[in-house]
């Protein structure tokens, strides 16, 4: 499978999903118009790199904002983790966002509380 990498724009955040690294980079807001257009390639390559790659898979994200429909689809994305993690294999997240943004810490915690696989939430200063 090829890499993913999709530039940000002003309501979508950048997208790096490296193949050979087993890493997903998600930088930024994130309130599409079409979400599903936005996400289901990613949805698509995380569910391919946990069906064959045999290797870990690590997710890292600073996200500042998510709309309702982007939620939904980072949702997914979990779900696919969580499944792969119960099945034995390594996945792990970690999420950063500004400690004046406390609504993002919040979601991120919200994420957290339904997975079982690592997941650390880092606040950092502006």
């Amino acid at each position: 499978m090829n890499n993913l990498n999709l530039s940000q724009t002003s309501s979508t955040p950048s997208i790096l999903a490296d193949w050979s690294k087993g890493i997903v980079q998600m930088k930024g807001d994130s309130y599409p118009e079409n979400s599903f257009e936005l996400f289901q390639p990613l949805i698509d390559w995380v569910q391919a790199y946990l069906a064959t790659a045999g290797q870990p898979l690590h997710l890292d994200l600073e996200l500042v904002y998510l709309n309702t429909s982007s939620i939904r689809s980072m949702m997914d994305i979990f779900e696919q983790m969580e499944a792969a993690h119960k099945k034995g294999q390594m996945v792990s997240a970690r999420w950063f966002y500004d400690f004046a943004n406390e609504r993002v810490g919040q979601l991120a915690e919200e994420f957290r509380e339904d997975c079982t696989f690592p997941f650390t939430i880092s606040s950092k200063p502006r």
